[in-house]
C-alpha cells in the first residue's frame, strides 16, 4: 500500500486533530485537550521536515524545555507529598493515581488562575453584568498585567544577550527607571499626556544610564559585566529605598516607605473600562517596544552591528566596528528597555513606588530571554508563559495547597533545560540545528 502524499496526510491528520479537539470542547475535556495540544506542539516540535525546518528548529528547545520543566515538576511534586511514601507500601497503583490526579488537578487550577474559568466566562458574557464580566475576566487581565515588564525586561535581555555581553542587572535598571519615573511623576505637574510622557522618559532614562556604567567599565577596563551588573542590582535596590524614607519621595510624617501617589495626568489609563480589570496601556508599549526591536536588531545597520560583535567579536573588529562601543550602546538600550519597564510599573500598575515595585522581573528576564531565543517574537510569547505562571500559582496554591514555590523551581527547570541542548538532544533523540536558539557564549572582547 502506498504511503499518502505528505501534503494530504498533513491534511488528513489536521483534520482528525480538529475533530478531536472539538468533541474534547464539547464534553468539557479541558484537561485532556491541555495535554493533547501539548503532545501536538511537542511532536511538531521534533518532526524534522524539509519545509519549514527553520520553524521547528526554533520551536525545539524551547517546546520541549517547557515539557520537561513540567514534567519534572510534577515528579517533584508527588515525592514531596509525605502521604505518597505511607500510603504507596499498601496500594501502590491506587496511591500512584492519586498523585497523578493531584499533578492534574494542581496544573489545571493552575491555568483557571492565569486564563479564567471558562464556565464562568461563559455565564458572566451571557448575563451582561459589568461586574460579573470584570471579576471573570481578571484572572486573564493580571496574566497581561505581569506580562507586560516581563516582555520589556526580556526584550532588555535578549539585546544584551545578542551583542555578545552578558546583562545580569536588569532588575537594578528596572528599579531606578521606577525612582527615575515616581520622582517625575509625583514632583512635576503637567497636563496629560506630557506628564505622563515625560515620566515615561524619564523612567528609559534611568535604566539607560544606569546600564551605561557596566557597559563603560567593560568598554573601558574589562570589568566583566556580569559581577558589576549583579553588584549594581543590590545598589540600586539600597538607592531606592533611601529615597524612600526622605521627603524626595515619602510623604510627610509618614513611617512607611512608600512614596507620594503618581500624579492623575503621570499615569497610564486602564486598557478596559471594566471593574476588577487593572490592565493598562503599558501592554500595547511593551508590544510596540517589541516591534520595535525587531526594527532595530534585524533591520538596521546598528543592530547588524550588535549581532555581529556577538557572534564573533574580534571578526566585526576587522570589519571597522568598533566592539566596545558596540557594547556601550547595547548595554545602554537595554537598560533603557529595563528601565522603561520600571516607569511603566510604578505608572500603570502601582502608582506609587514601594520596595516590592519588581517581585523579581528583571530575573525572570533572564529566563524569558533564553528562552525565547533571544529573539522579540519568542520574547514576548516566553513573557506570556511566565506571566501566566506568576497570575495562575495564587490560583493553583489556594485551591489545591500546592507551594507556589514549585513554579520558581519549574522556572529553574526552563532554564536548565534551554541552557543544556544536548541535554536536550539526548533526552529525546532529537536533532538541534544551529538554527535552534542557543545559549549566549561568553567571549573576550577586544577594546
Amino acid at each position: 500500500m502506498s504511503r499518502l502524499p505528505t501534503v494530504s496526510a498533513n491534511m488528513v491528520w489536521a483534520v482528525l486533530g480538529l475533530i478531536a479537539a472539538v468533541v474534547m470542547v464539547v464534553q468539557k475535556l479541558y484537561i485532556a485537550l491541555a495535554v493533547f495540544a501539548l503532545l501536538i506542539l511537542a511532536i511538531a516540535a521534533t518532526r524534522r521536515t524539509v519545509r519549514g525546518r527553520a520553524f521547528t528548529d526554533r520551536l525545539k528547545l524551547p517546546v520541549l524545555a517547557l515539557l520537561s520543566a513540567f514534567l519534572v515538576g510534577g515528579i517533584v511534586l508527588i515525592l514531596s507529598d509525605l502521604e505518597f511514601y505511607s500510603k504507596l507500601s499498601a496500594n501502590p497503583l491506587g496511591t500512584l493515581e492519586a498523585s497523578f490526579g493531584r499533578v492534574v488537578v494542581a496544573y489545571w487550577e493552575l491555568l483557571k488562575g492565569a486564563f479564567g474559568d471558562i464556565p464562568k466566562i461563559s455565564t458572566a458574557l451571557a448575563s451582561g453584568d459589568r461586574n460579573k464580566i470584570g471579576i471573570a475576566f481578571r484572572p486573564m487581565s493580571e496574566t497581561l498585567l505581569a506580562t507586560t515588564p516581563l516582555i520589556l525586561t526580556g526584550l532588555g535581555v535578549a539585546i544584551a544577550f545578542r551583542s555578545g555581553v552578558f546583562n545580569i542587572g536588569a532588575e537594578g535598571q528596572l528599579k531606578i527607571g521606577a525612582v527615575f519615573g515616581a520622582w517625575v511623576g509625583i514632583w512635576i505637574p503637567l497636563p496629560f499626556p506630557f506628564g505622563l510622557i515625560l515620566a515615561i522618559a524619564a523612567g528609559v532614562l534611568g535604566g539607560a544610564l544606569w546600564a551605561f556604567i557596566p557597559g563603560i567599565l567593560k568598554a573601558k577596563t574589562g570589568a566583566h559585566e556580569v559581577i558589576t551588573t549583579i553588584m549594581l542590582n543590590a545598589i540600586a535596590q539600597q538607592i531606592m529605598l533611601a529615597l524612600l524614607l526622605t521627603p524626595i519621595l515619602r510623604p510627610e510624617g509618614s513611617t512607611t516607605p512608600i512614596s507620594w501617589p503618581i500624579l492623575e495626568a503621570s499615569q497610564l489609563p486602564l486598557l478596559l473600562a471594566l471593574p476588577k480589570l487593572r490592565v493598562h496601556w503599558g501592554l500595547i508599549l511593551a508590544l510596540v517596544a517589541a516591534v520595535g526591536t525587531s526594527w532595530l536588531m534585524f533591520r538596521t545597520t546598528r543592530g547588524f552591528e550588535f549581532r555581529a560583535a556577538g557572534l564573533n567579536p574580534r571578526a566585526a573588529g576587522y570589519a571597522g566596528m568598533r566592539a566596545g562601543r558596540t557594547i556601550v550602546l547595547a548595554m545602554t538600550v537595554s537598560g533603557a528597555l529595563a528601565g522603561l519597564a520600571g516607569a511603566v510599573e510604578v505608572l500603570g500598575t502601582n502608582r506609587y513606588l514601594s520596595p516590592g515595585i519588581s517581585p523579581g522581573y528583571g530575573w525572570d528576564a533572564i529566563s524569558i530571554a533564553l528562552l525565547g531565543g533571544t529573539r522579540p517574537l519568542g520574547v514576548v510569547i516566553a513573557a506570556f508563559l511566565f506571566g501566566a505562571l506568576r497570575a495562575g500559582g495564587q490560583g493553583m496554591a489556594l485551591a489545591t495547597g500546592v507551594p507556589i514555590d514549585l513554579l520558581g523551581f519549574i522556572s529553574a527547570l526552563v532554564i536548565m533545560f534551554v541552557a543544556a541542548p544536548r541535554l536536550v538532544r539526548e533526552l529525546y533523540r532529537v536533532r538541534i540545528s544551529s538554527a535552534a536558539p542557543q545559549t549566549p557564549k561568553v567571549v573576550e572582547t577586544p577594546v
